[in-house]
């Protein structure tokens, strides 16, 4: 089978809405490979809190994606593209349908836009950039930032201080606002283009998702999350900031370090992947495929065989 016609199929869903179970259920039907797409399942020992498929589940199916690199380590979406592409050949290869799961949206948009605009940050960039990045600075990056982009930032997440970050990093190494930046991007080729692709994304009515948050942290609390947060401190979780800031590992170190009793811990979790899912929402319905959103419910099984597949370009 060529390329041509093999099509990639996408899950994609946020938090807690019961993507696993149903990725598993239709690998199975199918015969495919899963690849999991998700920002923090790619670090070793970050198990509990990435919800990352079990060892029972990983026999269920094929499983890519998982366990990358050290928790001690930085892993970007450039790294994951180049890992995903040669996923992608080899399945292909095999002749085994792919399913592409998750809820990290950068990582999801890299099959479908290029993951870099191909700007090089030099190491004195960076560090001139990160050395703003404290309570006191951020003010003066963002104004910074702003300066150098007059005609305005756009759709730029001002409130994410990474966001604004590789932002800036970006004007001063190449010279350009934000806008340049975004019109030359926007004229790179796009990845996949020789596959056929379907795309649905999973949600829940609010009530529902929000009970499931609380009794997926209830799950991973009982399930060890405070002493995997301690194995993960000693294997050097602070020095990597993406994994430092992940929803349930900062609240667990803030924990650990007396600031937070457990219900306090717990609610905080519960409250930040809220947050989370509002904004999961918000960037499915701008950049997936309109019409691929699925809503599930405790009250009604999904029926593998009437999913709305959508195509995605």
């Amino acid at each position: 089978m060529s390329r041509a016609e093999q099509t990639l199929h996408f899950i994609a869903g946020v938090t807690a809405s019961g993507k696993t179970e149903l990725s598993l259920e239709w690998a199975q039907r199918h015969g495919a490979e899963i690849l999991c797409c998700d920002s923090i399942a790619v670090y070793r020992g970050m198990n509990l809190g990435s919800a990352k498929p079990t060892d029972v589940e990983r026999t269920m199916a094929p499983h890519h994606g998982l366990d990358l690199c050290p928790v001690s380590e930085n892993y970007d979406v450039i790294r994951f593209a180049d890992y995903a592409r040669e996923v992608v050949r080899e399945v292909s290869d095999r002749g085994n349908p792919l399913l592409i799961v998750g809820g990290s949206g950068f990582y999801l948009q890299s099959f479908f836009l290029p993951p870099s605009d191909g700007i090089e940050v030099s190491r004195v960039i960076r560090e001139e950039v990160e050395s703003l990045d404290t309570p006191e600075g951020r003010p003066d990056m963002l104004k910074r930032l702003k300066a150098l982009n007059p005609e305005g930032l756009g759709d730029l997440d001002v409130y994410n201080p990474r966001r604004v970050m590789r932002a800036l990093e970006r004007c001063l190494s190449s010279g350009k606002t934000l806008g340049e930046i975004r019109r030359e991007y926007d004229d790179l080729p796009k990845p996949y283009t020789e596959f056929s692709k379907r795309v649905l994304w999973l949600d829940r009515e609010k009530d529902e998702c929000k009970r499931r948050i609380a009794h997926r942290t209830q799950e991973m609390h009982k399930g060890g999350l405070v002493e995997e947060t301690r194995h993960l401190l000693s294997q050097g979780l602070e020095q990597n900031p993406t994994a430092r800031s992940a929803i349930g590992y900062r609240e667990v170190v803030r924990h650990i370090q007396g600031e937070w009793g457990v219900e306090k811990m717990m609610e905080e979790i519960n409250s930040s992947t809220r947050r989370l899912v509002a904004k999961q929402r918000k960037w499915f319905r701008k950049r997936l495929p309109e019409g691929s959103r699925m809503v599930l419910s405790e009250a009604k099984k999904p029926d593998l065989d009437s999913l709305a597949w959508v195509s995605g370009s």
